[in-house]
């Protein structure tokens, strides 16, 4: 049976994912590091609304942000996503794996 903290952290990152905005602004980051700025063009989304939605995901331990000059640059957790193939990148949640296909 699974552990209680493992049953709770794959619980959040799942809950940190459920929503559509982050679901796109997890495929925007599939192809590269971006800052808010960036993010906020290409989805057509308030800078504001983008900066929530990358700290709901950093705190679930989804995306890891560095700071570059002014800007702060945001990625996919490297310990949580893996492209396994051209074909798909894998988040591995501890308890559960899911697969994005690329497009």
């Amino acid at each position: 049976m699974t552990d209680k903290k493992q049953a709770k952290d794959c619980a959040d990152m799942l809950q940190a994912i459920a929503e559509p905005n982050r679901i796109r602004i997890i495929e925007c980051l599939r192809g590269g590091s971006k800052n808010v700025t960036q993010l906020a063009k290409e989805l057509g989304v308030e800078i504001v609304n983008v900066s929530h939605h990358l700290g709901v995901l950093r705190t679930a331990g989804l995306v890891q942000d560095e700071k570059n000059g002014r800007f702060v640059v945001y990625s996919l957790h490297p310990k949580i996503f893996n492209n396994d193939s051209a074909k798909a990148t894998h988040l591995d949640l501890g308890w559960c794996r899911i697969e994005i296909p690329h497009n």
